[in-house]
């Protein structure tokens, strides 16, 4: 058995796409997954399960959760080492609001180009690969540039975690087995 760790896009977000945690236990579980944990609402699951690779994990995912819901919700699958990685790369280490975007695939780089036009007092990103290092002085709720915005400039889906959550989840990752 295999540790994978998914993140969910856009649920309990703002009264949409609800689901509560222990029925999205439940569901992994269904599916067929062992060790199910989840943590807080927005989404994210530690859970083992035979190796596989992570595009047909997000497919099993997607399929059940349209299943039994009746809504889409982009998922993302990462491991330990992804999360280790992000960590370690985190070219703002000592700042604590930072959050981790996590991108669908690596953006096409006319988009990347687009996208460096845009500059906002007080907010700041790095690009590495398939993560945004993002991070505003002020509220994030309150932020031009998010998820939704980077999404849209780029052409790719994503969804964010912050610091501690990222953190979270890779000590989540340690208890399986």
């Amino acid at each position: 058995m295999r540790t994978y760790i998914s993140i969910l896009r856009g649920i309990n977000v703002g009264g949409h796409k609800k689901i509560k945690m222990v029925d999205l236990k439940c569901l992994y579980e269904e599916l067929g997954f062992t060790n199910v944990q989840t943590y807080i609402q927005s989404g994210n699951v530690v859970f083992e399960y035979k190796k596989t690779d992570a595009i047909v994990l997000q497919q099993i995912i997607f399929e059940g959760i349209k299943e039994k819901y009746g809504f889409e919700v982009p998922n993302f699958i990462l491991n330990s080492k992804d999360i280790e990685s992000a960590l370690k790369n985190n070219p703002y280490p000592h700042i604590e609001k930072i959050f981790f975007i996590f991108l669908s695939t690596i953006p096409e780089q006319v988009n990347i180009d687009k996208l460096s036009n845009y500059k906002y007092d007080d907010e700041y990103y790095t690009l590495k690969g398939k993560i945004i290092y993002y991070y505003s002085t002020g509220d994030y709720s309150r932020a031009k540039m998010g998820n939704n915005f980077f999404e849209k400039k780029l052409k790719v889906i994503a969804t964010s975690r912050n610091l501690n959550t990222t953190k979270k989840l890779l000590e989540m990752t340690k208890f399986t087995s």
